[in-house]
């Protein structure tokens, strides 16, 4: 009996520790604001499909984790020999859903409305975020592109790997999943960098972002 107990407890430990040890996403480098990059005459621009381009974010706390979308509501980018040179688009703060749990599920709900109180993003108050293009480099084979995020009254400049591509007269900009730390928006809510005495009832300040925006040449 007492074999089989430590047998259990073993797994246990096995398992607490594999999930504990699995990686997150990088977070992105990040700085103060700076000055956006402007578009050339040669540029071509193209245009957000809203319908079409989201951010997929999830959340992290000590009994489990949170997925969902925001949408992104218009936006407009622009290459030069194929390269991002400026670009901004509006994030949907109404927009965000829950997808970890049933949309018809009271916690859906509770969490998606918390996450919009002014605890969190204060949608009411601040109905958009926003991105603009800062600066966009080749970095050891990986495509960089920079840009000031602003979420309720701050902005930073965050920094993460992309993917760009074209085909005829449809773009496609995709992000790897990074991470962003939320403290430095001062969403405060349940976060260790602001309060000391939440045991383990906090929330972690790392969420993972992952970008995906379509877009057609104007």
């Amino acid at each position: 009996m007492k074999k089989n107990v430590l047998n259990v407890f073993t797994i246990i430990a096995l398992t607490v520790a594999i999930v504990g040890c699995k990686k997150k996403a990088d977070e992105a480098k990040t700085t103060d604001a700076t000055e956006a990059t402007t578009a050339k005459a040669s540029s071509v621009k193209y245009v957000a499909n809203s319908d079409a381009s989201m951010i997929e974010w999830k959340g992290f706390k000590p009994t489990g984790t949170h997925n969902g979308s925001i949408k992104i509501e218009n936006g407009v980018m622009t290459l030069n020999d194929g390269k991002i040179e400026s670009g901004t688009f509006l994030i949907d703060m109404n927009s965000i859903v829950d997808l970890d749990m049933p949309a018809d599920n009271e916690m859906n709900g509770k969490l998606v409305g918390h996450l919009k109180s002014a605890d969190f993003f204060d949608v009411e108050k601040y109905p958009n975020a926003a991105f603009e293009v800062t600066g966009f480099e080749d970095k050891d084979g990986k495509m960089m592109l920079s840009g000031n995020l602003k979420l309720k009254e701050k902005q930073n400049n965050v920094t993460f790997p992309v993917t760009v591509s074209t085909d005829g007269d449809q773009l496609t900009l995709t992000s790897e999943t990074f991470t962003i730390d939320r403290s430095k928006w001062d969403v405060k809510y349940g976060s260790k960098s602001f309060f000391d005495d939440l045991g383990d009832k906090f929330i972690n300040d790392d969420i993972e972002l992952k970008i995906t925006l379509k877009a057609k040449k104007s």
